[in-house]
């Protein structure tokens, strides 16, 4: 399963990585829990962004878990433009889905990105013990980038998430007998961004 975190404290004075949840990105969390899916949990990874680890934490301690987090499962690195507004972000993000095999502005290609999280979820299923199922919760471009390769499809935001602020998952088999799921949002709520 794999799960985008939702809505971040915006904050253009720290690093993007240090955004914490919002308030409103919390609640998201916790109205995610009572997805039936969710009592199947047996382990639960995260990147280690702020707000991924967040939501991880909401979710492992609802299932008295702990969680891993990774450096690998972590979104596509945007350091080099660092804080962008809301449009002049999209435009970027537009770009990077586009232009896959690119750097644009400076930011990891595309391709790097998903060769990083294709490895890093193969990685991690390989050496997991638990047996029932294994959530990840991480970013939505990433999330985004391994939809594609699970489905053979090329890299492209067509297959992005919803524009709901984040919140989103999708169920996915490894190895991949069938496409993924779509993207659903994780509190069964449809939110404007």
């Amino acid at each position: 399963m794999f799960i985008s975190h939702p809505n971040v404290l915006v904050n253009a004075q720290l690093p993007v990585p240090r955004w914490p949840l919002s308030p409103r990105g919390r609640e998201r969390m916790q109205a995610g829990l009572k997805q039936p899916w969710v009592q199947d949990v047996s382990a639960v990874y995260c990147s280690t962004e702020r707000k991924a680890i967040d939501g991880a934490e909401i979710l492992a301690a609802h299932r008295g878990l702990s969680y891993t987090a990774l450096e690998a499962l972590g979104e596509n690195d945007r350091s080099a433009t660092g804080y962008l507004p809301p449009d002049e972000f999209e435009a970027m993000a537009d770009r990077f889905f586009a232009e896959p095999e690119r750097s644009v502005r400076g930011w990891e290609r595309a391709v790097d990105a998903q060769a990083r999280i294709v490895t890093a979820v193969e990685d991690l299923v390989a050496q997991d013990g638990s047996r029932g199922t294994i959530a990840i919760v991480s970013h939505g471009a990433v999330g985004t980038l391994l939809h594609c390769h699970l489905a053979g499809r090329p890299i492209s935001r067509q297959w992005d998430q919803p524009a709901n602020g984040g919140g989103n998952y999708y169920r996915f088999s490894h190895p991949a007998t069938v496409p993924p799921a779509p993207w659903q949002p994780f509190d069964g709520v449809t939110w404007a961004a």
